[in-house]
């Protein structure tokens, strides 16, 4: 495993994108932050600035939110669900078409290798949007057969429609940006509602860019508005404010926690997808050569900075050893480098800070008596690099194998118990519940543990198995609410009831 921090010379449409003066996309425009502040930009893989962004401010949001309750009831809200579901059709093809653009930047802001830029961004930007764009034509109501106590005869008709819950503040993170701004515009859009998008502070470039998308497809001014800003000005302000009447939030368990707090003012909906401490379950029948690079893959994907990391791993007593050295093989051959580097398989953490923060839970599993097999330094030089790090021999008694870390941090816990139902409360022992995985030839003991397993998402033989149409969201202080599927459409329309009497 070698790490390298060589400068990428950016193409020359992602020069001139990173030259440009970044500012705030407010009403189909584009304007500078209130009090002229700006975000510095950071390659993670150099360490080196790259852009400046407009940093929006409190009265920043104010306007944007003020564009989106306007362009509510203005042009957009007169769209008929086929033309709503052409224009979010359009924004899938430019995305499309933009796509290595859309991949370098994604690289340069976030820092994760290049394959996994592109794939995420088309299958979950592109393919995304299109199948949102699929639900604008099939969002239904009801007719009801019903008696109200003053129509006599029941002479009357009542039926239901589905109308936009309004005014939308997504804030999301930055593990995976362009794709977590698609998940937040999409059944939004597809809804018939307005957005006022907050990028992660950390890496605003993408969400950027797909503001010009928006204007380049002719989505009306002021549907899509968006406004990079530091959590606690910009997200804080838009939590609270009364003129949004839903927060759409991925993140952290304990900024989910203040987005509730803030959102209580005037009783906004809120869904929020928060952290994961994901189990996979691998009994002695399973097929080890799947085990091995689904565990480490599911562990170390996006440097593990991702919500569904399987950076809990059971194994039972009779193939442990086996399966804690294949996995700590491959995460040891794994190259480390810049994310546009072509032979790159995991790049950097995001930030210094971020950085710090996994090298102190490494040194907590160290004084608690886990056993480090590989990893848990930084390698010399620039970038935010760390190699991947696994612990054998762990238990739920460590604060490694109990809080997310959210860095390319592994914990393996060994098991005997016959009992599925002991296994289960082991996996069950945190305080997350998002997504786990049960390895076993036997499909009865998979659906067993499936049942007893309290998570939003379970997989049998794979890990985070995730796709548009699959539902997905936590249990517990996981999060509230599901994204993607059908279900994902819900949080964004409300149900009117309308009776008439004949």
């Amino acid at each position: 495993m070698s790490a390298a921090s060589t400068a990428h010379t950016p193409s020359p449409a992602a020069r001139e994108f990173l030259a440009r003066r970044h500012r705030l996309f407010i009403d189909g425009r584009w304007v500078a932050a209130a009090d002229g502040g700006e975000i510095v930009v950071h390659d993670p893989a150099t360490e080196g600035e790259i852009a400046r962004v407009a940093c929006a401010t409190e009265s920043d949001v104010d306007q944007a939110v003020a564009a989106a309750r306007r362009a509510l009831t203005g042009e957009w809200s007169r769209l008929n669900s086929h033309q709503r579901s052409r224009l979010i059709w359009r924004l899938a093809d430019e995305l499309e078409a933009n796509l290595e653009l859309a991949t370098e930047l994604e690289v340069l802001d976030n820092g994760m290798p290049r394959m996994v830029a592109q794939y995420s961004i088309a299958r979950f930007g592109c393919d995304f949007l299109r199948y949102y764009a699929g639900w604008c034509t099939k969002i239904l109501g009801e007719t009801i057969p019903v008696a109200p106590q003053d129509v006599p005869n029941g002479e009357s008709l009542t039926y239901t429609r589905r109308e936009p819950i309004g005014v939308v503040g997504a804030i999301i993170p930055w593990n995976s940006p362009l794709v977590m701004a698609t998940l937040k515009l999409a059944p939004a859009l597809a809804a018939g509602c307005t957005v006022v998008l907050k990028p992660a502070e950390l890496t605003p470039l993408t969400a950027l860019l797909l503001g010009d998308l928006v204007r380049k497809v002719g989505i009306p001014d002021g549907v899509v508005n968006i406004v990079p800003g530091h959590g606690h000005v910009a997200g804080a302000a838009l939590a609270a404010h009364d003129g949004v009447d839903k927060i759409a939030f991925t993140g952290s368990t304990e900024v989910g926690r203040k987005i509730l707090l803030a959102a209580a003012g005037n009783l906004k909906r809120v869904t929020l997808e928060l952290g994961g401490k994901s189990p996979m379950v691998v009994f002695p029948d399973a097929d080890l050569e799947r085990v091995i690079p689904g565990a480490t893959r599911g562990a170390f994907f996006l440097q593990g900075q991702n919500c569904m990391a399987s950076t809990r791993l059971f194994v039972h007593d009779d193939v442990f050893d086996r399966v804690v050295e294949g996995v700590s093989a491959m995460a040891q051959a794994f190259r480390l480098g810049p994310g546009m580097a072509p032979d790159s398989e995991l790049g950097p953490l995001i930030s210094a800070d971020q950085r710090e923060r996994v090298l102190g839970y490494v040194e907590a599993g160290r004084q608690s008596g886990a056993e480090l097999v590989c990893g848990g330094e930084a390698p010399p030089g620039k970038g935010y690099f760390m190699r991947p790090t696994v612990f054998g021999h762990t238990n739920m008694g460590m604060k490694i194998a109990r809080e997310e870390i959210f860095g390319p941090v592994l914990c393996v816990q060994s098991f005997s118990d016959s009992d599925l139902k002991a296994v289960a409360d082991e996996a069950n022992s945190t305080i997350y519940g998002l997504s786990a995985s049960v390895w076993t030839r036997d499909i009865s003991t998979a659906h067993r543990m499936v049942n007893l397993i309290d998570s939003g998402q379970v997989s049998i033989n794979c890990h985070a198995a995730v796709d548009p149409a699959i539902p997905f969201g936590g249990n517990r202080q996981s999060g509230w609410g599901r994204e993607f599927g059908r279900e994902g459409l819900d949080p964004y329309l409300k149900t009117k009831a309308t009776t008439v009497k004949f």
